[in-house]
């Protein structure tokens, strides 16, 4: 019987695991396209609605190519680029790395205070608006 258990129990834990792991599978997935398909290439890549739309940046434009500078081992190219979005990488791999110590425990990693969420919403809302005005022009890709 014990041993019946620690089957079922090793089996729980890989597919409490396959969750997160295919997120990192997917985002490594996702960074070796980007860093083979130059988005620097015009023709490779839609163009931003809301920039083509609007003339004004957005809080995702110049993501794509801040992947790829990341991709290439170059984190000032990514930072003058989408700052916003170097700053959250390790914030993410935080986030992710707590869930498959959860996952790893047999257990759901707890949702953040819905605070953090809103200051989160906050941060890129001026991050979207200071981009766009003449002082936050180093923001803008």
């Amino acid at each position: 019987m014990t041993s019946v258990t620690t089957g079922r129990r090793g089996g729980n834990r890989l597919r409490a695991l396959l969750a997160p792991l295919g997120v990192a599978a997917g985002t490594g997935a996702l960074f070796a396209f980007v860093g083979a398909v130059d988005p620097n290439q015009p023709g490779h890549y839609p163009t931003c609605p809301f920039l083509w739309a609007t003339g004004l940046y957005c809080p995702g434009c110049g993501t794509l190519r801040t992947i790829h500078a990341l991709s290439h081992l170059d984190p000032l190219a990514a930072l003058g680029l989408n700052p916003l979005i170097v700053v959250m990488v390790p914030v993410l791999v935080f986030w992710w790395g707590r869930w498959v110590a959860y996952a790893w425990r047999g257990r759901s990693a707890p949702l953040p205070h819905p605070a953090w969420l809103w200051v989160f919403i906050g941060v890129v809302m001026v991050y979207w608006v200071v981009r766009n005005l003449p002082f936050g022009a180093f923001l803008a890709p």
